[in-house]
């Protein structure tokens, strides 16, 4: 694990990096804010976690770093020893971490819940939504730490990168880390997890939903082999990718509301958000 500090004293602010080793993104970000040396008026630490995945290229080496917080010091992986020390670096800074994904070519943001510092930070984000994790947070990071998640675009791509680097100075300036000409809050539309979608073992999948647009009951979203997948029930799908994930195509959301303007209605049949 590699810590960097901008800024002197004791930081109350962090930006992390590299949770899975082949999300090179916010590495990129990192390095970029560390070269532009900006004065901060707040500390800043800088972490990227995973070195040893990070330089293989992989998502982890022994066991997911992002299912096995809080860690332990005295596991018998890596990544379980890795969680312990992250989750000491981490306690009692607001931290903002950077993911990507295979399933959305935009940034959007992943919270505990939309609460006070979700609605502090992400209005001020560009992210296409906030992504409330729910009843899904066990062993995530998001379970233990003060934390905005932001998957910054498609894995391994140059947007995904150089929107990594625009984030990280929006949310330093969201935090009061760097002046800002703060404006209005822009309205984020909140999703909430609801269920995985699983997908069966098989040679060919496809996904004909788009990630945060809504999915109307007797709709086809998916094919397994060629096998139509039907809606039995309205949904929205978040993360939702024919491989990134081994046994679920992604998930099943609902609209809750919105941050950082006026609350939308709390039927997502009467209000359908196209990210």
């Amino acid at each position: 694990m590699r810590i960097e500090q901008l800024g002197d004293g004791e930081p109350e602010i962090a930006i992390l990096a590299a949770i899975h080793g082949d999300e090179p993104c916010g590495v990129y970000a990192v390095e970029r804010l560390l070269a532009d040396a900006p004065d901060v008026e707040r500390p800043v630490k800088l972490i990227v976690a995973n070195e040893r995945a990070l330089a293989r290229g992989v998502r982890y080496t022994e066991s997911d770093l992002n299912r096995v917080f809080p860690g332990s010091p005295d596991a018998d992986t890596y990544e379980e020893r890795l969680a312990a020390e992250l989750t000491d670096e981490l306690r009692g800074l607001t931290t903002f971490s950077m993911h990507s994904t295979q399933s959305y070519d935009d940034p959007f943001a992943v919270v505990d819940e939309a609460g006070p510092l979700a609605d502090a930070i992400c209005p001020y984000l560009s992210v296409d939504a906030v992504v409330e994790a729910g009843g899904f947070t066990d062993g995530r990071l998001v379970q233990y730490a003060d934390i905005v998640e932001v998957e910054c675009g498609l894995q391994g791509t140059a947007k995904a990168a150089e929107n990594a680097v625009t984030l990280i100075y929006e949310f330093l300036a969201a935090v009061g880390a760097l002046p800002s000409e703060r404006g209005s809050a822009r309205e984020v539309p909140v999703f909430r997890l609801r269920k995985l979608v699983p997908k069966r073992t098989a040679e060919e999948y496809a996904v004909f939903a788009a990630n945060f647009q809504r999915v109307s009951a007797g709709e086809t979203f998916a094919a397994v082999d060629g096998e139509k997948l039907v809606a039995d029930e309205p949904f929205y799908p978040v993360l939702m990718s024919p491989y990134g994930y081994e046994e679920e195509f992604g998930y099943a959301g609902e609209l809750t509301g919105q941050l950082g303007g006026d609350p939308v209605q709390r039927d997502g049949a009467t209000r359908s958000y196209s990210g």
